[in-house]
């Protein structure tokens, strides 16, 4: 599982006319699912997004999580975080999860940070979204459940 997590001062997500999802200060989390992935894989990731200190505290540029800081998530399914590109001009998704598997565990995801008192906002999954954010920072961590980064 991977994971593209910004502090925005502020995101939404739209699908059509629709607001999806909308936060002020807090993470925008951007989700890929492989095939692979498995219960671990959500446990690993939703302690990194819950833990991670990205924030300022204390006279501190990164010294509190998002718990301490009081902010909301934004999570967004995204299946190209497994675009690979090492072949060819088109991206190849084989290692992406199909998308009911992946929907599954997106959805286990959104439940175990909900499960950690924060308040979480989503996309829509398999949605066409438009995704408008204001990158606070910019800070942009990547999480890869399988340690390559």
């Amino acid at each position: 599982m991977r994971a593209v997590v910004q502090r925005v001062s502020h995101a939404r997500v739209r699908v059509g006319d629709r607001i999806t999802g909308e936060i002020q200060a807090g993470l925008l989390v951007f989700v890929g699912i492989a095939s692979q992935d498995s219960a671990a894989d959500v446990g690993y990731v939703a302690a990194k997004i819950r833990d991670m200190r990205i924030f300022e505290g204390d006279g501190k540029p990164m010294d509190r999580s998002i718990v301490q800081s009081g902010g909301s998530l934004l999570v967004v399914s995204q299946f190209t975080l497994y675009g690979d590109m090492r072949k060819g001009r088109r991206p190849s998704f084989d290692a992406a999860a199909a998308p009911e598997a992946a929907r599954e565990l997106y959805e286990q995801l959104v439940r175990e940070l909900r499960a950690s008192g924060l308040a979480v906002e989503t996309g829509e999954f398999q949605a066409m979204m438009h995704v408008e954010l204001v990158n606070d920072g910019p800070v942009t961590i990547l999480i890869d459940s399988t340690k390559q980064f």
